[in-house]
């Protein structure tokens, strides 16, 4: 199922907002970005560089919030949401936007500093 870039922005745009307040008022620092396929830096990063039939549906990058102790300034840590492997996964509007919003998700869970089983978790809520 193919949506506009800008429909599957606001969906999530829509599946951050879903996160209750008590998750969202403690995310610091983090930007969220929608982009079509992932780098080949991306793929390294997630270790599926060498995996052909692998796809990245989201990817959080940068110092969970457990290790942030005295770190001093940094850059603000990224989610990326990989639109054309979401769609591909996907037959319906509904089920695109679940896709969407269990992705969001998953990476925020990351970013909370989940390792992957907690946040495969936190995303099947």
């Amino acid at each position: 199922m193919k949506v506009s870039k800008q429909q599957f922005e606001s969906w999530v745009a829509e599946a951050i907002d879903s996160v209750p307040e008590k998750f969202r008022e403690k995310i610091n620092n983090l930007a969220f970005f929608v982009e079509d396929y992932p780098t080949q830096e991306q793929l390294r990063k997630a270790k599926l560089d060498d995996k052909k039939d692998t796809l990245l549906l989201g990817l959080y990058e940068g110092y969970h919030q457990a290790k942030r102790i005295n770190v001093g300034p940094v850059f603000p840590d990224k989610i990326t949401i990989f639109k054309n492997a979401i769609e591909s996964l996907c037959q319906t509007e509904k089920d695109l936007q679940k896709q969407i919003s269990e992705t969001v998700w998953h990476e925020i869970a990351h970013h909370f500093g989940s390792d992957e089983t907690g946040a495969r978790k936190a995303s099947k809520r």
